[in-house]
């Protein structure tokens, strides 16, 4: 998508949506949302503060669409390919955590999770609020899909697999290698038995031994 903007003097310029949205986000991924003012900014995309605002309305609303972009990129865990319907939650939780551990430290300058780490940011409570949306948003297609199979513990083993992501983020920024971050998730995937133990069941059925209720 190409956005016209028509500066006070000359010709309208344009630049390219994504490509701002693409430059925004390693900005923030590499120094966090409070450290990247508007004139940094705007001077990596090439505009001027009308412009910007003009675009995408304010700073908050562009870290906006940076995370929805995010989630939907290859910078971040893609939860689709591995969640899926018919996969053992067990499996699926491993690889979500192994895959976390490998990503989160893949590339030196974007360490750890934009979205996670944001939502801890103690800076900026409209840009914490909208990454801590975008977390949630996330925890939720986890709990969805655990609840499929084990509808009694989805919530447990979701804090458990959010906890670890949030953990597995949060020492990649610190700097932990990415051998040593696939080890922690690999033990953490362990610590899933415990609490997958119980035989699946599927949501809305019947527990053993249950009885129906008389009319």
């Amino acid at each position: 998508m190409t956005t016209n903007i028509s500066p006070k003097r000359g010709r309208p310029r344009s630049f390219d949506t994504e490509t701002a949205l693409e430059i925004g986000q390693r900005l923030f991924h590499a120094h966090g949302y409070d450290a990247v003012g508007l004139a940094a900014l705007t001077d990596a995309l090439g505009i001027k503060p009308p412009s910007f605002y003009k675009a995408f309305g304010s700073k908050a609303e562009f870290f906006s669409r940076v995370l929805d972009r995010y989630t939907r990129s290859s910078a971040a865990v893609a939860l689709e390919g591995i969640l899926r319907t018919r996969r053992p939650p067990r499996d699926a939780l491993a690889e979500l955590l192994e895959r976390a551990a490998q990503t989160y430290a893949r590339d030196p300058q974007l360490r750890g999770c934009l979205v996670l780490e944001a939502a801890r940011s103690g800076g900026d409570d409209e840009a914490a609020a909208l990454a801590r949306r975008s977390a949630a948003q996330r925890r939720e297609e986890i709990r969805a899909f655990v609840a499929l199979s084990h509808p009694d513990m989805a919530d447990a083993v979701t804090d458990y697999v959010a906890c670890t992501m949030s953990g597995l983020s949060a020492s990649a920024r610190e700097g932990m290698t990415e051998a040593r971050l696939i080890t922690v998730a690999k033990a953490a995937a362990a610590g899933l038995d415990a609490l997958l133990s119980k035989p699946p069941r599927r949501a809305g059925s019947a527990r053993p031994g249950a009885t129906a209720r008389k009319a």
